[in-house]
């Protein structure tokens, strides 16, 4: 059988990042990344892209721990190479703050991160309003550098990349013999997944270069993470709100939430707004699934949904969507074989 010829759809984190697990794991074949938009215009440019994991309720914990492991690993020697600069890589230490102690004081992420601790009462004191917390360093990936740098890796690989809007899946049967789906949010209309939904993320990026420990408070909506350049502070967390314009009132309401955990941000400068809609559902789809009309085939691998958790998983998904590629190589293999007894 000639190359398989594989499109993935999609040029987030998680398109470019399977691209380049199917490229590594199975190099006969042919890739081609097809995409609406490319960095610097995608949800994964808005993401602060912190490595400390969402919880997905439908996917079991030791997989997600799996997924984040294997991402840490992955981005951790990336961080200690000479590529980190480029790639928008680096190291971060911080605190989680909570104003109530959390029924789970050692998330199952807790040994996966690097020096995972209670605060002591002295830290603590940094923050009045809270009265628990965990210190711990993880990794950051600044975008859109990590997601260029994805896109370089792949070029030099081979692997061709193409704007093009995608409506149906099937448009792609004549050409290609796998379609990987990696559209975030674009798989509600693309593929009519109703368990899919927008979580939308107001964020300001802002100078601010004295700022150099995360801080999150643990319910997740207030954030400041420190990047290479900029800073990141945040956010919201709005289910079902489709809406991408900023809103100035938003705005005003991360400013003050963020300077009352850090007041030092009062200081902050060349404040730009970015909005970006989280893919979420109760679990991450990664499956495989056959399309067939008139008896005409087409193998699709489904890899979406990774809501606010994506930075922290990709590669640890992208490992398991290669896998199901190669799957569906050697069903397409098998069938050519079978073809000519």
């Amino acid at each position: 059988m000639a190359a398989p010829k594989v499109a993935v759809v999609g040029a987030g984190v998680i398109g470019l990042s399977t691209a380049l697990c199917i490229v590594e794991t199975c190099p006969s074949c042919s890739v081609t990344v097809l995409s609406e938009q490319f960095s610097p215009n995608t949800t994964s440019d808005v993401a602060a892209g912190m490595l400390i994991p969402h919880t997905y309720p439908g996917t079991p914990i030791h997989v997600q721990k799996q997924w984040f492991k294997e991402t840490f690993t992955y981005l951790f020697a990336i961080s200690n190479s000479a590529e980190a600069s480029e790639a928008g890589i680096h190291l971060v230490s911080g605190w989680q703050v909570f104003k109530n102690t959390p029924k789970e004081e050692l998330p199952f992420w807790s040994d996966v991160v690097l020096g995972f601790r209670p605060m002591s009462e002295a830290e603590l004191q940094k923050f009045p309003q809270h009265q628990f917390g965990q210190a711990f360093t993880t990794l950051k990936c600044d975008c859109p550098p990590y997601l260029l740098w994805l896109e370089k890796r792949l070029k030099a690989t081979g692997v061709q990349m193409y704007t093009r809007k995608v409506t149906d899946l099937w448009e792609l049967h004549s050409e290609y013999n796998i379609v990987v789906n990696c559209t975030g949010i674009g798989a509600h209309q693309l593929v009519g997944d109703k368990k899919l939904f927008p979580v939308r993320g107001q964020v300001l990026k802002v100078h601010a270069p004295w700022v150099k420990n995360f801080i999150r408070d643990g319910d997740g909506i207030t954030y400041i993470y420190p990047g290479i350049h900029r800073v990141t502070i945040g956010g919201t967390r709005e289910k079902e709100n489709w809406n991408l314009s900023p809103d100035p009132g938003t705005t005003k309401d991360i400013f003050d939430r963020c300077c009352s955990l850090e007041p030092s941000l009062q200081g902050a400068q060349d404040i730009k707004v970015k909005v970006g809609l989280r893919p979420s559902r109760q679990c991450v789809r990664l499956q495989r699934e056959v399309l067939s009309q008139g008896g005409v085939k087409l193998l699709v691998v489904h890899n979406y949904g990774h809501g606010s958790g994506g930075f922290s998983v990709h590669r640890g998904t992208a490992k398991e969507a290669a896998r199901l590629v190669r799957e569906c190589i050697a069903a397409l293999q098998g069938a050519s074989s079978r073809a000519k007894l």
